[in-house]
């Protein structure tokens, strides 16, 4: 499946090369992940509602990137992870607003502690591996989230036009 999703990849340097990078806005993601089955939270409000996603989001001012995962996924789901590791990284812009990039910091959270529980933004739910709602969620999922169950870091760029369509991307494996 990989190979499938890797040859799809478009290698345009010419979209990607010329971005300012003083336009990124740093946010972060957390998939907890228990060998046959992954917790994904229904997005309730805002950008993304009615989606399955991990949960994460903004990196508030004099927090680190882990911190603010930390603390997402203790307001969004209700549990407390302790050891995260990162798994990814992608920058993601918007063809309605060009040169706003949002810089996405994926982890991988193992253990944790509490049980979930549903917030004003959220619902959590466990999904076993073959089951994950990829149709429900962002269509970047679906480049990513087989590298990430694998167990492989990645990194790359996606850009969303109408409808969430993603337009262009870049993908690659790294490490």
């Amino acid at each position: 499946m990989i190979s499938r999703r890797e040859s799809r990849v478009n290698y345009s340097a010419f979209y990607f090369q010329e971005y300012n990078t003083n336009m990124k806005t740093p946010m972060t993601l957390c998939l907890i992940h228990d060998h046959e089955k992954v917790l994904l939270g229904l997005k309730k409000q805002g950008l993304g509602m009615g989606r399955f996603n991990g949960f994460g989001g903004k990196v508030e001012p004099g927090e680190s990137i882990e911190e603010a995962t930390k603390r997402e996924v203790l307001e969004e789901a209700g549990v407390t992870v302790e050891n995260i590791e990162k798994m990814g990284q992608i920058d993601f812009e918007f063809a309605a607003k060009p040169g706003n990039f949002l810089e996405v910091h994926i982890y991988r959270a193992n253990a944790w502690k509490g049980e979930p529980r549903e917030c004003d933004e959220m619902r959590p739910q466990w999904f076993s591996l073959g089951e994950i709602p990829i149709h429900n969620m962002w269509p970047d999922d679906s480049y990513w989230m087989p590298l990430f169950l694998k167990n492989k870091k990645f990194e790359g760029r996606f850009l969303f036009g109408p409808g969430d369509s993603v337009l262009e991307y870049t993908l690659r494996v790294v490490g």
